[in-house]
């Protein structure tokens, strides 16, 4: 597509042409609001932005340009986007070569994976992966929903079928379909074999990846998934959501559970807000695409030891991302699948019982330890989880409900905590924590940082602009204020807190918690690297690292 096409329309119609045909807008500070269009509301949480040409929900998260806006409202993919949109403008769509390229190669690799899902589906009657489906309780009306498949126990089968009907070598390799022998060079086989296929699609529905479940007692893998393809990554996709976002804005939360037949047979009990990770540890994007739903989030967990601490990570994830977050576990270590397959009404009572995060965890805590070990372990997990908490009424909740599970008073707690950094980690011991998670973690100056780049976006050129461009600059010693990027949900939460016409000083109190934890975060770093000189036995290491952490901390103490 040639590339003014799409600013061409956007010169022609604001966001606001584009979203009042289906919202009603009001006049609210720096925003026009409305009544979402995605979500039930009966208060407004829609908001648009004209300055900037963006829309953003408050109450479902969903948000984007006006291209989005209508892809979720017109339920099209972006091409259908731009048509209609390109229509209302009266701009005529032009391509160049190289978008054309690009756009066939992926509609290509989109018709490759669809046609290996249908073909996988079809060979799935009277295979034993039918017969394995149905011993797991897998419903003919859910086979036939989600387009189960059988993957023949032969080399090429796959390969050969979908090249006769024009697919090439090279297509197939793109989508992950098939492997290159090692030692064999030019000699290829099917990726999948003698597997009950489960087909992985995106957010609109389309068939991305595969898992495989092995139904070979010999097979080393028990579970297989597809390689990171141009169509698919793992960070960004959830097994279920295209059929689970609905309920999840109907019932409030989304539930993620551990495996693709857990997902079927919870989607088979009613519980159709229920969606899985494939292959890959909890990450930023996944929880960017469960919040375009609901902020609530329930995890759903074996009862051992080993599965309740490994989640403590990806729950401090999700509360740094400002989810509520709630847990439950199963009982005698079963997993959701097989809890349903034995006691629907069990399954949904542990549902329904299920607990806040931090209070989940100083329960099971009691039961794993006990004496100092307990209070050792609740250091080490639930305080970084704490720390993690953005609201603070939230915060302060948690933080009484620690004292009373220590026998200790809420002050004593809130002592405890200023030794644990805001953006220490739950701790990565190899006895209680998963040594493969890999997560992404902000510390607190840059979420308060983020907020002031947001506050000179939203409001440039202004008093308040002008004094947090100094005072930026000034704590942090930086010549020049970033410029850097940022989400859309940050700038129409600044615009929100702050009003149409903020004072000068309206942002002095982020600015003093901004400062509050770059000195905390120095300080940090300073006591590091004392510890370091000490066990160096460097004198003259040892003085200038302790002038140092002085000197934080007498500025430390100016902030109570």
């Amino acid at each position: 597509m040639a590339g003014d096409t799409v600013q061409q329309i956007k010169d022609k119609l604001s966001i606001q042409d584009i979203v009042v045909p289906y919202v009603k807008l009001t006049r609210a500070g720096k925003s026009l609001v409305g009544l979402c269009p995605f979500h039930k509301e009966k208060t407004g949480s829609f908001h648009v932005s004209l300055e900037r040409g963006t829309w953003h929900c408050f109450g479902c998260g969903l948000g984007g340009d006006g291209f989005s806006f209508i892809e979720k409202i017109e339920n099209v993919d972006f091409k259908g986007a731009l048509k209609i949109l390109a229509d209302k403008a009266g701009v005529t769509i032009e391509y160049d070569n190289s978008s054309r390229e690009r756009s066939s190669r992926t509609e290509r690799l989109r018709e490759v994976m669809n046609q290996a899902s249908e073909w996988y589906a079809g060979k799935l009657l009277g295979s034993p992966a039918e017969a394995y489906a149905k011993k797991r309780n897998i419903s003919d009306d859910t086979i036939r929903d989600w387009r189960l498949g059988y993957a023949p126990d032969a080399w090429r089968a796959l390969l050969e079928a979908l090249t006769e009907k024009g697919f090439t070598i090279e297509e197939l390799l793109g989508a992950g379909l098939i492997k290159e022998a090692d030692g064999k060079a030019g000699t290829y086989y099917d990726r999948f074999r003698n597997r009950l296929m489960f087909p992985i699609r995106d957010s609109a529905g389309r068939v991305v990846a595969f898992t495989g479940r092995a139904l070979s007692a010999d097979d080393q893998a028990k579970y297989l998934n597809s390689p990171e393809t141009e169509l698919y990554h793992k960070s960004e996709i959830l097994f279920g959501m295209d059929k689970a976002k609905d309920a999840i804005r109907m019932r409030k939360f989304t539930m993620l559970v551990e495996g693709q037949i857990d997902v079927l047979l919870a989607h088979q009990a009613g519980f159709g807000n229920a969606v899985a990770l494939s292959g890959t540890a909890l990450s930023e994007k996944h929880l960017t695409l469960m919040k375009r739903s609901s902020e609530n989030l329930m995890l759903v967990l074996d009862a051992d030891r080993a599965g309740i601490i490994a989640s403590a990570r990806s729950v401090q994830l999700s509360l740094r991302a400002d989810f509520s977050v709630k847990i439950t576990t199963l009982p005698d270590g079963m997993d959701p699948a097989d809890l349903i397959s034995k006691d629907k009404k069990l399954f949904a009572a542990c549902i329904t019982e299920a607990r806040p995060a931090i209070d989940f965890f100083l329960i099971s805590l009691r039961k794993i330890a006990n004496g100092r070990q307990l209070t050792h372990m609740i250091q080490e997990i639930v305080f970084p989880l704490i720390e993690s908490i953005p609201n603070p009424i939230e915060k302060d909740r948690a933080i009484q409900r620690t004292a009373l599970e220590l026998g200790s008073s809420a002050e004593s707690v809130r002592g405890l905590l200023k030794n644990v950094s805001k953006f220490s980690e739950v701790q990565r011991s190899t006895t209680i924590i998963r040594k493969d998670a890999s997560y992404s973690v902000r510390s607190a100056a840059d979420i308060r940082g983020e907020q002031l780049l947001a506050v000179v976006q939203v409001y440039p050129d202004t008093p308040v602009a002008n004094r947090v461009k100094m005072e930026y600059c000034r704590i942090t010693e930086a010549e020049q204020f970033p410029s850097d990027a940022l989400q859309e949900s940050v700038l129409f939460k600044v615009g929100q807190i702050f009003g149409e016409e903020p004072m000068e000083d309206a942002a002095d109190e982020l600015l003093r918690a901004f400062e509050e934890a770059v000195i905390r975060e120095a300080y940090q770093e300073a006591v590091t690297n004392l510890r370091k000189a000490e066990a160096g036995g460097d004198a003259a290491s040892i003085a200038s690292a302790q002038t140092v952490c002085a000197k934080l901390s007498t500025r430390l103490a100016t902030f109570g």
